[in-house]
């Protein structure tokens, strides 16, 4: 039996994670599979070994109080995964606890893919040589990832980012305004505070009092809000008494036929740092970047940060596409200021829409779609696999 173990730490690596399955049965259906992951990787048959959730913390001031707890998680999942001695074990993003474990596991015969290259290059390049005693291969989404990574000694193949198999840029417009009965005058702007606890306490305000003010200059604004389960309730408690109220919007067919319709109405987004940057670019929304970290975590960030954008989308165009307001500048005022500006100055929006294109065409592997090309990878380290029997390729 070829037993292929994964682990995600937070929803977006649940996802990755779900997709990977699905590719690698598709091309050797007589792998077996178990791990941690969330709702997405359990309908691929996934059962956790325990919820998902209690590894979805960000900052400093997050962790410290959960470090018992996760010490217990990570020596169950090291326990695990010794007894069940898979062929390789996929550890997706979420490094603080997925490379921890690879440190301890990668010794003892287990070998490891580490999916989400860890931005190290951003704020710790002197961390890769631990990273290179940890993983045998890194499966990277961004192209400048590879020879970052390589000049450490480390194997890296680039994927292609998820964001392009999302469906981001495949929603109905027509059916999200018909479903949430928006007229012709309505501007629908997305607003995406975050998907962590930490995120939606220190953006929520900001953010609605960002879209109050923007509001009283653009008739017919419309928020709308695409919400994840672990902050539902957070949300439209925060929500509840904007004076615009907002549409709040559960699962991807929503949350992307949102997008078709911000995108169709010449709307705009207002949005925290992360992966949703690219989701706004691959489905041709203008959008502002806000975010605060915790003070302290921010500045300890701060010195060590050797980037010029938080954004993805600025990083990868190599300038500021998308206006970033951040920490002290993340403030209601500024935000609604550019939000305005992009709702009501068609060549602002225009200038966003052309710099999108050239980030799109950057994020595509020479392979084709990124879970495929993952699947192909993983496949690859099987055969390198003590022991392992050459899957069957389908």
């Amino acid at each position: 039996m070829t037993l292929v173990y994964l682990l995600a730490g937070e929803a977006s690596g649940d996802v990755l994670g779900a997709r990977l399955i699905a590719a690698l049965r598709r091309r050797a259906p007589e792998l077996n599979f178990a791990g941690v992951g969330g709702e997405r990787m359990a309908e691929q048959g996934i059962e956790s070994l325990f919820p998902m959730r209690e590894l979805s913390l960000m900052g400093l001031l997050e962790v410290l109080p959960n470090l018992r707890r996760l010490a217990r998680r990570l020596d169950e999942a090291e326990a695990d995964i010794l007894a069940r001695r898979p062929a390789v074990l996929v550890t997706i993003d979420a490094p603080s606890f997925t490379l921890r474990l690879a440190e301890r596991l990668r010794p003892r015969g287990i070998r490891v893919v580490h999916y989400v290259a860890p931005q190290v290059w951003a704020w710790r390049p002197g961390r890769v040589r631990k990273i290179a005693r940890r993983v045998d291969r890194i499966l990277a989404l961004l192209p400048f990832e590879a020879p970052f990574f390589e000049a450490a000694g480390i194997p890296v193949t680039f994927v292609g980012h998820p964001v392009l198999e999302s469906g981001a840029d495949a929603g109905d417009a027509a059916r999200f305004r018909a479903a949430h009965g928006l007229g012709p005058a309505d501007r629908p702007v997305i607003v995406m505070p975050g998907s962590r606890r930490g995120e939606i306490r220190r953006l929520l305000g900001p953010f609605g009092e960002a879209v109050r003010l923007a509001a009283a200059a653009v008739p017919g604004l419309r928020p709308v809000l695409p919400i994840a389960g672990q902050v539902e309730a957070a949300v439209r408690e925060g929500t509840a008494h904007w004076p615009v109220p907002p549409i709040l919007v559960r699962g991807l067919s929503g949350k992307h036929d949102a997008y078709a319709a911000v995108a169709q109405s010449g709307g705009a987004g207002l949005i925290k740092s992360g992966t949703s940057s690219l989701e706004m670019a691959v489905a041709g929304i203008p959008h502002v970047v806000g975010y605060k970290a915790n003070p302290v975590t921010a500045e300890i960030v701060r010195r060590l940060i050797k980037v010029r954008y938080v954004s993805l989308v600025n990083l990868l165009a190599e300038r500021e596409v998308a206006p970033e307001r951040l920490q002290q500048d993340c403030t209601a005022a500024a935000l609604a200021a550019v939000l305005v500006r992009l709702l009501t100055d068609p060549a602002a929006a225009a200038a966003q829409r052309e710099g999108f294109a050239a980030v799109r065409a950057l994020l595509r592997a020479p392979e084709g779609l990124p879970s495929e090309a993952a699947a192909v990878a993983v496949l690859a380290e099987l055969r390198h696999a003590p022991g392992a029997a050459e899957p069957a390729m389908a």
